[in-house]
């Protein structure tokens, strides 16, 4: 059962423009079974966040032209903060401009309420991330699943049955060595994950600034953090629409459908130049039309190289 938090808070948004909030919000799910991320027979969606003034548990419904957001937990009201970003209030796709491009106009077109989110939760993120080095999503997800369940807190509040609050950069220093085997992390993963951690702060104050090159920058300066990980928290602790997680295995075979050509890794952001400043972006959409027609259904190997 859920933790009881008392009478919850809730607020109102109205974005400008389209919003589809399941296909927005996917982008912070790892994975079915996501101890932090559900979504209910009722179209609700379910996130618990770890907030500088304790737990939260969000609940998200949507009806034409507005979304409402309930939540549970001493970090509630922070929580609430922050959804107009969560939703992707910074973000215009107004800007994008696929013309010239049959695929990805089709694509936009097909999914206009599509947001970069701007999740603002940097553990939620920067974790997962360093979990997804150089193994399959289905291990990472595996782990994260695990790692959550066990040394995360219930959720506040009427949460779906199983629901956890990811721990705390200190609770995550605190996993002995041997849970994170027995979720399957090898030495080089856990220690990365101890040394963010460690330098948390610092970290937290670039998210501050909302600035990408400094996040990046500040991240990267951690052993096990390379150009991978830094971007696929950006994209999602930021929303930045133009950051690309160079190194991913299957990205060269994005690109290369979408621009006609075999790409190599070292050719992706050159491949990707003329829809600067939204190549993240470009991504997402070819990552959700391959999902849609079933793309990620075939064979994959066990193993699967990533750059840190």
């Amino acid at each position: 059962m859920s933790v009881s938090s008392g009478g919850p808070l809730s607020r109102r948004h109205r974005p400008e423009g389209p919003l589809d909030l399941r296909l927005t919000l996917l982008a912070l799910r790892r994975g079915g079974g996501d101890p932090a991320f559900q979504r209910t027979a009722d179209g609700a969606i379910w996130r618990t966040v770890r907030t500088t003034d304790g737990p939260a548990t969000l609940r998200l419904t949507a009806v034409p032209d507005e979304v409402t957001g309930t939540a549970w937990g001493p970090g509630a009201a922070r929580v609430l903060d922050t959804l107009p970003d969560l939703l992707g209030r910074h973000d215009d796709p107004r800007t994008f401009d696929p013309a010239g491009h049959l695929g990805l106009h089709r694509a936009a077109r097909s999914m206009p309420g599509l947001r970069m989110t701007r999740s603002l939760d940097l553990f939620g993120a920067l974790v997962p991330a360093v979990l997804e080095q150089r193994v399959v999503s289905v291990d990472a997800h595996s782990a994260w699943r695990f790692l959550v369940r066990r040394h995360g807190t219930i959720a506040p509040g009427p949460a779906p049955e199983g629901m956890r609050v990811p721990p705390d950069a200190a609770g995550w220093r605190e996993v002995p060595v041997w849970d994170w085997r027995r979720a399957g992390v090898d030495g080089a993963r856990t220690g990365a994950i101890r040394r963010v951690a460690s330098v948390a702060a610092r970290l937290e104050q670039a998210v501050d600034l909302g600035s990408t090159a400094e996040l990046t920058r500040r991240m990267c300066v951690v052993p096990g953090i390379g150009v991978w990980t830094a971007a696929e928290v950006a994209r999602r602790v930021l929303g930045d629409p133009d950051a690309v997680s160079v190194g991913d295995l299957h990205l060269p075979r994005l690109v290369g459908a979408a621009v006609g050509r075999r790409v190599e890794q070292d050719e992706v952001l050159a491949a990707l130049s003329p829809w600067a400043p939204h190549r993240g972006r470009v991504v997402r959409l070819l990552e959700l039309v391959e999902h849609r027609t079933g793309g990620r259904d075939r064979p994959r190997p066990r193993r699967a190289a990533r750059f840190g």
